[in-house]
């Protein structure tokens, strides 16, 4: 994850790639600046992907050291 990801609050980052995917959606940008978007939008991706998994390896030790409940999945506390 580089530096500029952490500082930008996941929220403003998911939003830079609903602009992306909205950007190649429309379909009027040259081939070239619509790969290099493409490049971007997966990186992206991939940093909030990770930033989710961790979000969630948080939550599963909350719950089983916090208080005292055992692991479940993130899943499973919705119902």
């Amino acid at each position: 994850m580089t530096k500029e990801s952490k500082k930008e609050s996941f929220e403003s980052a998911l939003k830079k790639l609903e602009d992306y995917v909205s950007s190649l959606e429309s379909g009027d940008k040259p081939l070239e600046e619509s790969l290099e978007i493409f490049e971007k939008g997966v990186s992206l991706a991939q940093t909030l992907t990770q930033r989710l998994e961790e979000a969630k390896q948080k939550v599963e030790v909350l719950i089983k050291e916090g208080r005292g409940f055992s692991k479940k999945p993130l899943a499973d506390l919705d119902s």
